[in-house]
């Protein structure tokens, strides 16, 4: 489930008025935010290339986000959870979103107690809108090889007290992939034991189409009333081609396991709001439903090379369904000191999962389920939450108390079995202060503990196919995660130079990690358990230097020790590795052009019982106003191929090596056309 963070004392966050020259980056006690809108990168990237390119957090060429070394990482839309950022859905629903849209992205390192932080940083997407009085319209598209392009318009129009914004996109995209595993395995009760390789290519194939309208209505100079909805479709017909070289003591066996597709994934969005401001008062309200839906199609046909035998076939498919409803009330009002608010926030999520597994006999056409991966579930969640917050002001002094109580109910449902049910509560405090020492330098700690709720697919009481190296078991017997974060900094702020210094400790307990064990069948079994423990400490520093109109620089950098404890077959193992990461932009404007680079490095890392390898990415990016109204953009993406990741993990019953190569090197050529 992903938080609701609208927020009565920060009403103005979901919407974005132009009006006049924004301040690039604005810093407040318990978020910074970086305006994004005139990003060069953005006109032809997507909202991943945006994230990738904003300071302090770090993207991977396929989708993994972490900020200042959390990869704990919420992502809000106009400060609101939906259906499509939950879980593993969002890395394709950033892949295909338009940068274009994007007015600013919010940074929330250690939220505060009005946030629902599911135990991580949050990542919150402001949207463009223009409420200024009059028409405008935008075009703007792009291609590059491989036959993918993308088009989109946007457009408002302000008449008297009401505002109405939308936009329709069609996109082709692309991605192409490599993959490598090897597996040696044993049975530590038997002498059994073998290895297996698997390797992959496929160049996944997308068809995006979305569209976003909404109306906002002042009722009058106090009160406002927003509704706003969205639409997102996605399907791909990708054909993977996967070797499968299988060796055990007594056999040799060498096929390709060839798939077809399709997939297929959709979600919609409404959210109706209403704010109103009055003498220091601040009320919002507001009421939000999101769907996703999905299918992955696993059919496939074995062709076997050695030893020679039928080609077999089978016919597989997940398909997913995730609803989510939520209500929040805010209010907050000014005092003599600051500024105190309260909020109560209800979401009701439902996730649909059903599996399907069966043997096709090609002659007849019948097929004969394996009872073993066919089965489906259901996973209802819901959470009550109310918060209360004092921000403080006293001289040099500003304070941010809070504290949030919370009430879980998680009932997981099979379609045969028993249903299981659990309930958790907690009360999670969070402290935020500011020592101002000067007009250009602060001093700031901030504390937060909160909880983390178990993936709806780590709660599959049933087994599940991956591949054919392996499958998935759930554990609907998970218990949230407890997580704590510490961070104390320091901001500068001179004429031409802005940065920030900041140590931080964070600690887990109840962690969750992968259980992991063969079957009979010889093919890996991978589930969840509670019972991991994980601590990290470090140091991150952020500089930007603009010593002109035209130029500017600017790296961000982290260095930080990771401790894990993980459950293995017989004990706990402690694993000890010190990580870092590497952000560097650049930008510089003459004539009518301007260029701007963005390069990322992230240093090798563990995981539990395990290791995964450094990764680089360096883009560039030219801009040409050709007019006042159209400019032509060229992007050239991950210059150096980069993106390639190693990984390795080590446990008492098996060893695993291999890597994922997700390939980002492109080069984009688009326009931005405006019509005033």
């Amino acid at each position: 489930m992903q938080p609701v963070e609208t927020r009565a004392e920060d009403p103005a966050s979901p919407t974005v008025t132009v009006t006049g020259k924004k301040e690039p980056v604005v810093k407040k006690i318990d978020k910074t935010v970086y305006d994004v809108s005139n990003m060069p990168k953005a006109a032809n990237g997507t909202a991943q290339d945006v994230l990738q390119a904003t300071p302090e957090v770090s993207v991977t060429a396929d989708g993994k986000i972490s900020v200042k070394g959390n990869s704990q990482v919420t992502i809000l839309i106009d400060g609101k959870p939906t259906a499509m950022m939950s879980g593993d859905d969002r890395v394709v629903a950033l892949q295909t979103m338009s940068g274009t849209d994007i007015a600013s992205i919010e940074v929330i390192t250690n939220p505060s107690a009005a946030y629902n932080a599911n135990g991580g940083a949050i990542l919150n997407i402001v949207l463009k809108r223009n409420r200024k009085p009059g028409a405008r319209a935008q075009i703007q598209g792009s291609a590059t090889d491989q036959g993918l392009w993308n088009v989109g318009a946007s457009g408002d129009i302000t008449e008297k007290d009401i505002s109405v914004h939308g936009n329709l996109a069609f996109r082709r995209d692309g991605t192409l992939k490599f993959r490598q595993s090897a597996v040696d395995w044993n049975n530590p009760l038997g002498d059994q034991g073998g290895q297996t390789l698997q390797t992959s290519e496929v160049f996944v194939r997308r068809i995006v189409e979305s569209a976003a309208l909404g109306v906002d209505y002042a009722m009058s100079d106090a009160s406002s009333l927003s509704l706003s909805m969205r639409y997102n479709n996605r399907h791909s017909r990708p054909l993977f081609d996967v070797l499968n070289e299988n060796r055990t003591t007594t056999a040799e066996t060498v096929y390709h396991r060839i798939s077809y597709g399709p997939n297929e994934q959709s979600d919609d969005s409404a959210s109706l709001s209403y704010s109103h401001q009055d003498d220091g008062t601040a009320l919002k309200a507001m009421l939000q439903h999101s769907n996703t839906t999905g299918l992955i199609d696993k059919s496939y046909r074995d062709v076997f090379v050695a030893p020679v035998r039928d080609t077999g076939y089978s016919h597989g498919a997940t398909r997913s369904a995730r609803h989510l409803s939520q209500a929040s009330l805010d209010w907050s009002r000014s005092s003599e000191h600051g500024q105190w608010g309260m909020g109560l926030d209800i979401q009701d999520k439902t996730d649909d999962i059903s599996n399907y597994q069966a043997s096709v006999y090609p002659s007849t056409g019948s097929e004969v389920p394996d009872p073993t991966t066919t089965n489906a579930y259901a996973v209802m969640t819901t959470l009550t939450a109310v918060y209360l917050t004092d921000q403080i002001t006293y001289g040099q002094w500003q304070v941010l108390l809070g504290g949030r109580a919370e009430r879980m109910a998680l009932r997981v449902s099979p379609a045969k079995g028993i249903v299981q049910t659990g309930y958790w509560q907690a009360f999670n405090p969070s402290v935020h202060l500011k020592y101002t020492v000067s007009d250009q330098a602060d001093l700031t700690l901030s504390f937060r503990r909160s909880l983390q709720r178990p993936d709806p697919r780590d709660l599959n009481p049933f087994t599940t196919y991956v591949d054919a190296q392996n499958l998935n078991r759930g554990n609907p017997g998970l218990k949230p995660q407890i997580l704590n974060s510490w961070e104390l900094g320091t901001n500068l702020d001179a004429q031409h130079l802005s940065g920030n210094l900041a140590v931080f400790y964070r600690t887990s307990r109840d962690t969750v990690t992968d259980a992991r064990s063969v079957d009979a069948d010889n093919v890996l079994v991978t589930s969840k358990q509670n019972g991991g423990r994980a601590r990290s400490a470090g140091i991150t520093a952020s500089f930007d230097w603009t010593p002109d109109a035209k130029l500017s620089l600017g790296m961000d950098a982290g260095i930080y020790r990771v401790m894990l404890d993980t459950p293995d077959l017989y004990n706990l193992v402690h694993q000890d590795s010190v990580s870092g990461y590497i952000d560097l932009r650049a930008s510089h404007s003459f004539g009518h052009n301007e260029v701007s680079l963005d390069a990322h490095g992230q240093s090798a890392g563990i995981t539990p019982l395990g290791r995964y390898g450094a990764t680089s990415s360096i883009n560039l990016t030219w801009k040409h106003q050709i007019t006042r109204t159209l400019s032509l953009t060229v992007n050239a993406n991950d210059i150096f191929d980069g993106s390639r990741r190693t990984y390795r993990t080590d446990t008492s019953t098996f060893r695993q090596t291999g890597f994922d190569h997700f390939v980002a090197q492109r080069i984009y050529v688009g326009f931005v056309k405006k019509i005033e």
